[in-house]
């Protein structure tokens, strides 16, 4: 970041804080207009560790049984960020007992009490938003059992946060935040007495905000899959909450859903989750078909690429694939270098995934997870197919992505028995002169996908800097991996005489990785990332190993059901219970 951004983003900082104190002195609401429905949906699990005093915030766990949340030193901002947000107010609530709600109830009043007027890194417009929505979400759980005077000082809380955020929200950066600012303040202005006056300023700017960062295709600048659902939610829950007050919301708003709703159908994995690309996970359970309902779009998935993303599916098998170059400048700031990566899922299980997103365990996770090493594609050795800043630059700070493919082509069309996608980068050209090329063929019922992978130098200028890394390396030949990731649930070993992997799911389906004898194979370790947990996880790597030694390298493989997998399998996946 540079001296002047610095500079501006401390003045906005002191800002915020300056506004939170001074409507602190307004005149507060005194209940509700209409009674608040909660939309958002949480972890029963979550829940019941939070009850007992178990916190699990950005990858931290602090065991503080009978303690107040705002007792607790923050190992970190990420942990603060999580805390302030009142995102684990939909967790209590999923739970709803006595310990729940008094949980919740403590916590709630003791924010008041200390961060109330204007101290506290809450005071930013996003954190406000998001804060705001749980706070009025669940109005009716928070505020059963309270005193008089209890109940004024929420709704004056309440008030305060929405004065705040018609002051602040155009200072949020474009974005997440900015949704979240925006939709907590439509909430809030619907829901509030005396708030009605900040309703159509919020929905005039969450239109402009819907046609500056929803391109056509129905994507968002940073390719992030879950950030995208975030943005699609908060989007939803504003025009379900201002059709419910009987107000239209803009059109630039409904096409927004409307573009939206298939990009993450396309998106979405056979099981139901999202495909984790570019710092995002698999989505809160659930959410995803919640949005999709209330958004009432009944398009299914565009035809093509969605986001720069393909996807195949055949049977019980979806296959995504970031089929186009990494986000750019500061939307790059958490993307990962994945081109050409792939995930697939059979069923209710998933066999190939890529690690995930290191940055709930830490700076040195965050980055090797954005390493093309890290997802299940083909790596020069040493080399990511896109470069992070150099160190010691003003965009090494941010860790932005350069040196990014420039010529990312991709189709998808009819194989002679399934569906193939082509697709190709230059992401290695400007080093090794070399373009990587990938095939893809998902046969009709899903039990086999056919791959090729080619290393080739198509210009006489690739094929000058092909030669002269040759003559560097002594003609040894360029060092290559193709890399498959699996799932952790996932039972690998190697087969056929160290010819073949063979993978067993959990459900009873069996896999059979196979090759064709250019490349070495090996099952190596692997990890995967995600958040929640306090650890990454250990799991395993099926490795391709070979050297480009011509302008042309050719490696085949293959996965593929065996056939003594049935047809159809039954597989109950049981509720996810929280794991430390």
């Amino acid at each position: 970041m540079s001296r002047g951004n610095k500079w501006s983003a401390r003045v906005n900082r002191a800002m915020h804080r300056v506004h939170a104190r001074l409507v602190t002195r307004q005149t507060a609401a005194n209940g509700f207009v209409s009674q608040p429905e909660p939309r958002t949906i949480g972890s029963f699990a979550k829940g019941r560790q939070l009850s007992a005093g178990n916190i699990m915030f950005a990858g931290h766990l602090v065991e503080a049984p009978k303690m107040s949340l705002w007792q607790i030193t923050s190992p970190d901002a990420a942990f603060a960020d999580e805390a302030h947000g009142f995102s684990w107010l939909d967790d209590l609530a999923a739970v709803g007992d006595l310990a729940a709600r008094e949980a919740a109830q403590t916590w709630v009043w003791d924010w008041i009490d200390t961060y109330g007027r204007g101290k506290g890194p809450g005071w930013v417009p996003g954190l406000t938003g998001r804060r705001l929505i749980r706070w009025i979400n669940h109005a009716l759980f928070l505020l059963r059992g309270q005193e008089a005077e209890e109940a004024k000082q929420f709704y004056r809380s309440l008030t305060q946060q929405t004065k705040f955020l018609a002051r602040r929200w155009h200072k949020t950066e474009p974005g997440l935040a900015r949704f979240e600012a925006l939709t907590g303040m439509i909430y809030a202005g619907l829901s509030l007495s005396g708030m009605e006056a900040h309703v159509a300023p919020a929905v005039k700017a969450l239109a402009q905000a819907c046609e500056d960062q929803i391109d056509v295709e129905g994507g968002i600048p940073t390719r992030n899959p879950e950030e995208l659902l975030d943005v699609f939610t908060l989007i939803t829950w504003a025009a379900v909450s201002l059709r419910e007050a009987g107000i239209t919301p803009s059109q630039a708003h409904l096409d927004a859903i409307e573009r939206i709703a298939p990009t993450l159908r396309t998106l979405r994995h056979s099981d139901g989750s999202l495909a984790r690309f570019h710092g995002g996970g698999r989505g809160v359970d659930g959410r995803l078909d919640q949005s999709l309902v209330n958004s009432e779009v009944r398009r299914t998935q565009s035809e093509g690429l969605s986001m720069g993303f393909a996807r195949l599916s055949g049977g019980r098998t979806s296959i995504v694939v970031d089929a186009n170059a990494p986000p750019k400048g500061l939307a790059s700031h958490n993307a990962h270098a994945s081109t050409l990566a792939f995930e697939l899922t059979s069923g209710r299980r998933p066999l190939i995934v890529n690690c995930g997103s290191g940055k709930a365990f830490g700076e040195e996770w965050r980055r090797a997870g954005r390493a093309t090493q890290s997802h299940s594609v083909l790596s020069i050795d040493g080399y990511s197919s896109a470069r992070f800043a150099a160190s010691g630059s003003k965009k090494r700070k941010l860790e932005l992505l350069v040196d990014t493919p420039k010529h990312v082509p991709a189709q998808v069309s009819q194989a002679p028995d399934g569906v193939r996608l082509q697709a190709g980068h230059d992401g290695y050209d400007s080093t090794h002169g070399l373009t990587h090329a990938r095939t893809l063929e998902l046969t009709f019922n899903g039990r086999g996908l056919a791959g090729e992978d080619m290393l080739v130098a198509l210009e006489d200028s690739s094929k000058k800097r092909f030669d002269a890394r040759m003559d560097e390396l002594s003609l040894q030949g360029v060092a290559f991996s193709i890399r498959f990731h699996l799932h952790p649930d996932v039972d690998a070993a190697l087969d056929m005489g160290g010819a073949a992997v063979s993978m067993a799911q959990k459900s009873g389906e069996l896999w059979v990785f196979r090759h064709d004898g250019v490349a070495k194979l090996s099952l190596e370790p692997s990890v995967f990332l995600e958040k929640g947990r306090l650890q990454p996880r250990a799991t395993k790597q099926i490795v391709l190993t070979g050297r480009a030694m011509d302008y042309a390298t050719r490696i085949r493989w293959s996965l593929s059901k065996t056939q003594d997998t049935a047809v159809g399998v039954r597989d109950l996946v049981p509720d996810d219970e929280m794991q430390f």
